[in-house]
């Protein structure tokens, strides 16, 4: 990785030690990086980096003299991160990394103006960045640049991708208003919220109209992941493949009664309140009151009866207790 050669002398800081930040400290300590951790003293996660190795410090204590401080805890105690540990210690020249953009693009930090600030966000959870490193494979990167002093802040963000394993992959410049903004989309409007709220609906469609519960779990639950995986290895078109000529024909004739032109107009909506900050102060506002809506709605997924049939079925299915092995994989039946 000729690239690394930016940070071959620099001492790397990495703030955080959940599912990024270890990965993130792992790759780049094996790729020949000098990494120290900066955490709270005594708690799980220190515990854990050290368990791995690391030396573990106060954030404050790991920004000073770090070339490169990375960023890797929740969004939502960044900012005060930043304020007490990070801005008074980090040194002129220095880089400031995220693996996303919210605080910067929404204004919740403002940088120094003397140090880089750039973004490495891997395309996958930490897990799957740590094992496709260890296979010498990688989990492609978006990258971007928000403000260079140095000279070297695309350098050095190319590299810090390559030491995580981007390289190996593909790594695609973006800028910080895009990551944020696509990101936080795709959680409400497809994958998280679009996707849990379209199977809510699907079950409860089935329930009402009488059938058993753990029917009704298996059509519009269960089954998702057989498809999401189609997509994932070989989108819409292997789908089709792997599908009957009757669920493709449902597809083409139903999908879009269901997902009509009312949805794509909500979504719009949902992409405004994310491009103009509505939704980023309502979150920023929502998590200086002690979450008490955030609970509220999170309580009402975990009661819907959908968890309560899944986690009756699930408990039925011995291959996904993770101290057993998974069954080999055989190829799909067609299904539908």
């Amino acid at each position: 990785m000729s690239s690394n050669n930016t940070l071959a002398s620099s001492r790397i800081a990495v703030l955080g030690y959940g599912s990024q930040g270890r990965a993130h400290a792992l790759n780049l300590r094996d790729s020949g990086l000098d990494v120290v951790v900066g955490l709270r003293p005594n708690g799980p996660t220190s515990i854990k980096a050290r368990a791995d190795g690391f030396t573990v410090v106060e954030p404050a204590a790991a920004v000073k003299g770090a070339d490169l401080v990375a960023v890797l805890t929740p969004d939502m105690v960044q900012p005060t991160l930043y304020k007490e540990a990070i801005e008074p210690n980090i040194k002129p020249g220095a880089a400031l990394l995220f693996a996303h953009g919210f605080n910067i693009h929404f204004g919740q930090i403002v940088p120094r103006k003397d140090i880089d600030v750039i973004l490495v966000a891997p395309k996958g959870p930490g897990a799957l960045v740590r094992s496709e490193y260890e296979r010498g494979r990688g989990v492609p990167c978006i990258w971007a640049v928000q403000q260079d002093v140095s000279g070297q802040a695309e350098a050095r963000t190319k590299a810090y991708a390559d030491g995580i394993g981007g390289g190996r992959a593909m790594i695609i410049k973006t800028d910080f208003k895009e990551e944020t903004e696509t990101d936080l989309f795709g959680e409400q409007a497809v994958l998280c919220g679009g996707a849990s709220s379209l199977v809510q609906a699907g079950f409860e469609t089935l329930i009402e109209a009488g059938y058993q519960p753990e029917i009704a779990y298996y059509e519009v639950f269960h089954e998702l992941k057989l498809i999401v995986d189609l997509f994932y290895e070989g989108g819409i078109a292997k789908m089709l493949q792997y599908v009957s000529e009757t669920a493709q024909y449902g597809d083409y004739v139903s999908g879009p009664r269901v997902i009509d032109a009312g949805v794509k107009a909500r979504m719009k909506e949902v992409l405004t309140d994310i491009q103009d900050g509505t939704f980023a102060r309502n979150w920023t506002a929502e998590y200086a009151a002690g979450l008490p809506n955030y609970k509220k709605l999170k309580q009402a997924d975990l009661d819907h009866p959908i968890e309560k049939v899944g986690a009756k079925l699930r408990a039925q299915m011995p291959w996904l207790q993770p101290s057993t092995p998974k069954p080999a994989v055989e190829p799909l039946k067609k299904m539908g």
